[in-house]
């Protein structure tokens, strides 16, 4: 169930997303209130799950993870311990910083974040030596045209 957020909730949302490190005051003075109701209302969504963390954003290719890959899965199983094996292993690599279950042709959807060439096969080796996979695409992106964190609120 979607919680209850008003216009004001909004405001602070979208001023959070461009920089979760402004002060309240800061905050409150962009969206005409003041520091303690504008607390109150980042209390109350993270108390409601609507903000679930706050982190920082790194350049990848500054920290030379300069490949992203797009990983394309296909499986024949679909039993519950096979899924739990392959939900396990994604979480234990650092490289997946996405992985979506599809409906279609195409199981699974893995964003990958990589060095070069050399670490995906690296990655891939040790995944297909975890679980069993029926077929892997792997797409290199040539170009990020646009990757953003923040959701329209």
């Amino acid at each position: 169930m979607a919680s209850r957020i008003d216009e004001t909730d909004r405001k602070i949302l979208a001023e959070l997303q461009n920089d979760a490190a402004q002060s309240l005051d800061e905050i409150a003075r962009k969206i005409g209130s003041s520091k303690t109701p504008v607390w109150n209302r980042i209390k109350r969504m993270k108390e409601d799950g609507v903000i679930t963390r706050q982190t920082v954003l790194l350049d990848a290719e500054a920290l030379g993870l300069e490949a992203c890959f797009f990983v394309l899965i296909r499986t024949s199983e679909h039993e519950a311990d096979w899924q739990e094996k392959f939900l396990h292993a994604l979480q234990a690599r650092p490289e997946v910083l996405e992985a979506h279950r599809l409906a279609g042709d195409i199981d699974y959807i893995l964003k990958v974040r990589v060095a070069n060439a050399r670490a995906y096969d690296t990655f891939y080796q040790a995944l297909i030596s975890e679980v069993r996979i029926f077929n892997v695409t792997a797409l290199l992106s040539m170009e990020e045209i646009k990757s953003t964190t923040i959701l329209a609120v």
